[in-house]
C-alpha cells in the first residue's frame, strides 16, 4: 500500500512538472509571436524534397492586362449572301443540296412561269419597232434640217424613236438579270425558265424551296456564305473597350477544337453599344486557318493589352489567406534561433534517456541538423497584373535585392505554418 502511495505522488509530481513546462513555453512562444516576424516555418530537407521545393529570386518579366471575352465566328458582308429571284416563279429544278460548296456563276435553281415568256416577247417587239423609229426618225430630221418637214413631225419621231430606245434598253437589262440571252430573243429563241446563280463563292447554308412551290421577287431561296473568310467577332464590354486597339493579338478557343488555342489579330473596333449587354462588337482575323471553322460558332477569348515591365513571382509562390496575400522568404536569421532551441530541446531529451556520454556524442548530429534545416517567413505583399502564370508583386516593405523566395507551395507551407500555430495553441 506504501509503494503504492509513492508511485502515486511520482505521478502526480511529474505531471504537474510537465504543465508548468508547457505553460512556460506557451508563454514563452506568445512572446516571441509578439515581437517577432509574423511566421515562421521551418523545414528539413526531406519535407523539401517532397515538396519539390524551390527557392529563387523575383523576375523582372513584361506583363499585361487580360481582357476576356466571348463571341462567335462569323463572315463579313460581302462573303454572305441571300439569293433571291429578280421576279415571281414556280421551282422546277433545284441543283445543289445543303452544305453543298458552290461557285460564283454555278446554277442553284430553275424557275418557270408564263411572265418570263411575255416579258421576252415584249422585249423582242421593241426591239423590232426600234429599228422602224430609229429610221423615221433619221428620215423627219433631215427634213426638218432642210426646211422641208414640219417641226412637229420631227418632234414626234424624235420623241417615240427615244422613248422605245429607253424601253428597249431597260427590258434587255431585266432579261440579263435573269439570265436570259436578248441576242437567242431577237433570234426567236423564247425560254419559259430562268436559271439563278450563286453570287458568290461559297458553301450553302440554307435551302428555303421546294419544287413545285411558287416563290416571289422577296423570299430567300438559299444563304451562301464564303468560309474562307471567316474570322472572329468578340463582345467587350464597356469598361474594358478602352483597353483594345487595332493590331492586338487575341487568344481563343473553339467549342468543336477541344484542346486547342487560336490567335486573331483585331482589325475593327465597333462604334455602338449593344443596347442589352452594354458591350462593343471587336472583329479579330484569324491567323491559322483550320478545317471545321463555321459561322456561328461560339469563341471564348481573352487579348493583352498595356505591356507593364514589372517585379514577378510565379503564381504558385502566392498564398491568400483572408483578404491578405502573402509569400514565403528564406530567413536564416530566424533559422539560427528556431533551430538552436529545437535541438537543444531535443538534446534535453534525449539526455534523460541515455548517458552523458551520449549527448557528447550527439553534438555533431545536432549541429548537422541545424545546417539542413531552412526557416521561411511568411511575407505580405499586394499582388497586381497576372499574365502567362505569374503575377505582379508590389512589395509593402522593402527586402533586399538578392533575397530568396519561395517559388512554389507556398500554399502547403501556410498549412504547414497553420498546423504548427493550433498545435501549440493546444
Amino acid at each position: 500500500m506504501m509503494k503504492f502511495k509513492i508511485i502515486m505522488a511520482f505521478v502526480v509530481a511529474a505531471t504537474l512538472m510537465s504543465c508548468n513546462t508547457k505553460n512556460k513555453a506557451a508563454n514563452e512562444g506568445e512572446e516571441h509571436e509578439e515581437h517577432g516576424p509574423e511566421g515562421i516555418v521551418v523545414l528539413n530537407e526531406n519535407q523539401r524534397d517532397a515538396l519539390n521545393l524551390k527557392l529563387g529570386t523575383f523576375q523582372m518579366r513584361n506583363l499585361t492586362t487580360v481582357v476576356k471575352s466571348n463571341g462567335q465566328l462569323e463572315v463579313p458582308p460581302a462573303s454572305s449572301a441571300e439569293v433571291t429571284a429578280f421576279i415571281g416563279g414556280n421551282v422546277k429544278e433545284i441543283k445543289v443540296f445543303h452544305g453543298d460548296k458552290v461557285s460564283k456563276g454555278q446554277p442553284l435553281v430553275v424557275l418557270e412561269h408564263p411572265d418570263y415568256i411575255a416579258l421576252q416577247e415584249e422585249f423582242a417587239e421593241i426591239a423590232n419597232s426600234l429599228e422602224f423609229l430609229e429610221q423615221e426618225y433619221e428620215r423627219q430630221k433631215e427634213l426638218f434640217e432642210n426646211n422641208v418637214g414640219a417641226g412637229r413631225d420631227f418632234q414626234q419621231a424624235k420623241s417615240g424613236y427615244n422613248t422605245a430606245k429607253a424601253k428597249y434598253a431597260g427590258l434587255k437589262s431585266r432579261l440579263q438579270l435573269l439570265n436570259l440571252s436578248p441576242e437567242n430573243v431577237m433570234e426567236g429563241r423564247i425560254s419559259n425558265t430562268i436559271t439563278i446563280n450563286s453570287p458568290i463563292n461559297g458553301f450553302v447554308n440554307e435551302v428555303n424551296i421546294k419544287v413545285g412551290t411558287y416563290v416571289d421577287a422577296k423570299d430567300k431561296l438559299f444563304a451562301v456564305s464564303d468560309n474562307s473568310a471567316i474570322h472572329a467577332d468578340f463582345m467587350v464590354y464597356e469598361n474594358d473597350v478602352h483597353l483594345v486597339k487595332e493590331g492586338q493579338q487575341v487568344h481563343f478557343t473553339v467549342s468543336n477544337l477541344p484542346g486547342e488555342e487560336l490567335t486573331a489579330t483585331v482589325f475593327a473596333i465597333g462604334k455602338e453599344f449593344e443596347a442589352n449587354s452594354r458591350a462593343v462588337h471587336i472583329h479579330a482575323n484569324i491567323n491559322e486557318m483550320v478545317p471545321g471553322l463555321i459561322p456561328g460558332m461560339y469563341i471564348t477569348g481573352h487579348l493583352h493589352t498595356d505591356e507593364k515591365y514589372t517585379r514577378t513571382l510565379p503564381n504558385d509562390a502566392i498564398v491568400t489567406e483572408g483578404t491578405k496575400s502573402y509569400i514565403f522568404i528564406l530567413d536564416k536569421q530566424a533559422l539560427e534561433e528556431h533551430g538552436h532551441d529545437e535541438i537543444n530541446e531535443s538534446a534535453d531529451e534525449h539526455d534523460g534517456e541515455e548517458n552523458h556520454e551520449g549527448h557528447e556524442h550527439g553534438d555533431e548530429d545536432d549541429d548537422d541538423a541545424i545546417e539542413e534545416k531552412m526557416a521561411f517567413k511568411m511575407v505580405e505583399v499586394i499582388p497586381g497584373l497576372k499574365d502567362d502564370g505569374y503575377t505582379e508583386i508590389k512589395l509593402i516593405d522593402a527586402l533586399p535585392e538578392n533575397t530568396q523566395v519561395v517559388l512554389n507551395a507556398a500554399y502547403y507551407l501556410l498549412a504547414d505554418m497553420n498546423k504548427e500555430e493550433t498545435e501549440h495553441d493546444h
